[in-house]
């Protein structure tokens, strides 16, 4: 046996029981998100050694008192941010007790008076606190920027003797304790979080499945329009499609209190859409509506539900933006069954649906030539098309997709998409400073499409800014559950221009897949982590993946506004370059 005196933090997870039994795999996948992309990285950093592991909770043994108390005030701070737009009852939540003793380490674990004491003060710490002996708070209290409520002496659970607990406050109750007035009372700003589930079709057609998903997604376009609403994205809600599902799992698993569930029945030129809102906390229907038009209002249809919709959360009503950012309506309803199912064939992501799409676009525009938003819609069929390689005349594609989105906003200055696609062109012209203008339009007419917040991040990750840029990317992957596999590559690009070099590592290995870009970015990474061998493999295999593939022009592609980031990127591989050749 080996004794030596040791911090040591332990922590368990509040409501592990409840969380596993409501959702188990969601809430395994949760943690372990957290594991990788939070904790782990945080202990690292503060030269910390976990020596133990259970489902819900863990042991680590620090060589610094004040590394342990500087991890668990991080851990928390960096959880309750996470949490701000997470329903309560779905909350990954910790607590964190810490003591200084003496310790006796065999076979891969401890024990021992120091151990005991540290997971009793654990468990009288609050859901998302930290509790810590004597011992630790006269080593912390005058080196660390952390202040502490005295909670008086305790006597805990197989300890003999009382011991004297001290409880971290929060930045703000601490800055209100220096000024000698009580604690505020905690409050977390939560948004009603609604999701809105394909709507079926009751038509019996085949053919209409597009009319009806495209329905669905306007109608989705228009609540995230609402800056009072969390709206779960399309791709996480379009997963359910044509499944008969259990309406709590499904809000459990999306994290939305709210679901929004219709129907769609078309027969000649009259439509009939049937709409539902649902509490799934109280399994109530609070308001359901059924319209029956000409298809001729159809545009109506979705300003009547999107409406009502808002106007019923709870405690919203004062709240609700009455102002309405409806698109301009084209004059022929063929030409909106168009863009609808070109819209559709978008989403399936190649190259002969692209192709599809593209002439459902014409189509459109040849039925209505002044529909903004089919203009937007070929900016962006072209857009990808161009990303892909999927046209013969790259430079005649790129040229049409920036003149369609600048006729869509010369028609339609209120439209996201527009702007979102106009923000990701300027980036790659390196005009960053026409970019912020669209990116901060597209935000503030859709801040909750996950497309835009994503390229949020991106943007100030280029604009010197990646630690902003990270958090924004986090939001979009919350946005969207289902988010696509590129939100990665964007968040390990952020973490490398914050010199967060495990971090970054850690977001690109989510790729199930990597290009020449991302394998460029790892072998970088990899150089300022001093890995020589992992650096000059994934150098080789981008050159492989690209033969044409040298530094120069790889760094032509970049878009920092500062010359330093693109220095350190070169200089990283530069050093790979080496390692590759020895």
């Amino acid at each position: 046996m080996k004794r030596k005196l040791a911090a040591v933090l332990a922590a368990d997870m509040a409501g592990y029981s409840r969380l596993m039994e409501a959702d188990e795999e969601g809430t395994l996948a949760r943690l372990r998100s957290h594991r990788i992309e939070l904790i782990d990285p945080a202990i690292a950093k503060n030269q910390g050694n976990i020596i133990k592991t259970t489902g819900d909770g863990m042991l680590v043994e620090f060589q610094s008192v004040c590394d342990a108390v500087r991890c668990a005030a991080e851990v928390q701070l960096r959880m309750h941010r996470r949490n701000a737009d997470v329903a309560a009852d779905r909350r990954i939540e910790f607590r964190i007790g810490i003591n200084l003793g003496d310790i006796i380490f065999e076979d891969d674990d401890i024990y021992g008076d120091g151990v005991n004491v540290a997971a009793r003060l654990e468990q009288l710490a609050e859901v998302g606190g930290i509790c810590v002996s004597q011992a630790v708070y006269d080593q912390v209290s005058e080196r660390l920027d952390i202040a502490f409520e005295d909670l008086g002496e305790r006597t805990l659970k197989n300890i003999a003797r009382p011991i004297r607990v001290w409880q971290a406050l929060p930045a703000d109750e601490a800055r209100t304790a220096e000024a000698g007035g009580a604690p505020a009372e905690r409050k977390a700003v939560v948004k009603p979080t609604i999701a809105v589930l394909p709507f079926a079709n009751m038509s019996g057609d085949p053919e209409q499945e597009f009319f009806v998903d495209g329905l669905t997604e306007d109608i989705l376009t228009e609540l995230s329009r609402r800056h009072e609403l969390f709206v779960i994205s399309r791709n996480s809600t379009f997963v359910y499609k044509g499944q008969a599902v259990n309406l709590r799992d499904v809000s459990q698993k999306l994290g939305a209190q709210y679901l929004v569930e219709g129907s769609v029945r078309k027969a000649g030129d009259r439509l009939r859409v049937t709409v539902q809102l649902i509490d799934t906390a109280t399994d109530s229907h609070i308001w359901a509506e059924k319209y029956d038009r000409t298809l001729d209002d159809i545009f109506a249809i979705q300003d009547e539900v999107t409406s009502s919709i808002v106007a019923t959360l709870p405690g919203r009503v004062e709240a609700a933006q009455q102002d309405q950012l409806a698109r301009k309506k084209p004059s022929s309803l063929a030409a909106y069954e168009c863009v609808l199912a070109a819209k559709v064939r978008h989403h399936r992501s190649n190259r002969e649906e692209n192709a599809e799409a593209q002439k459902l676009i014409a189509r459109a525009l040849e039925l209505d030539p002044d529909y903004a938003h089919a203009y937007a819609w070929r900016g962006c069929i072209l857009g990808q098309s161009w990303v892909y390689g999927w046209n013969e005349d790259p430079d005649k594609a790129f040229e049409t997709c920036v003149s369609s989105l600048e006729k869509a906003q010369t028609l339609d200055d209120n439209d996201a998409d527009v702007h979102r696609i106009l923000a990701s062109i300027s980036v790659i012209r390196n005009d960053l400073t026409r970019a912020r203008y669209h990116q901060e339009r597209a935000l503030a007419l859709n801040p909750n499409y996950d497309l835009v917040v994503v390229q949020q991040g991106e943007l100030l990750t280029w604009l010197g800014r990646p630690q902003e840029g990270i958090e924004w990317i986090r939001k979009a992957m919350r946005l969207n559950p289902h988010h696509p596999e590129r939100f990665w590559s964007h968040l390990g690009k952020a973490h490398f221009a914050s010199r967060q070099y495990k971090e970054a590592i850690e977001a690109f290995m989510h790729l199930s897949t990597m290009d020449a870009v991302q394998h460029a970015f790892v072998a970088a990474t990899y150089s300022w982590l001093g890995d020589k061998m992992a650096a000059g493999a994934h150098l080789d295999r981008a050159i492989r993946l690209d033969p044409e593939f040298t530094i120069e022009t790889f760094l032509s592609t970049m878009h920092y506004a500062e010359e330093s980031n693109l220095e350190h990127l070169r200089e990283g591989l530069q050093k790979a370059e080496e390692a590759a050749a020895a």
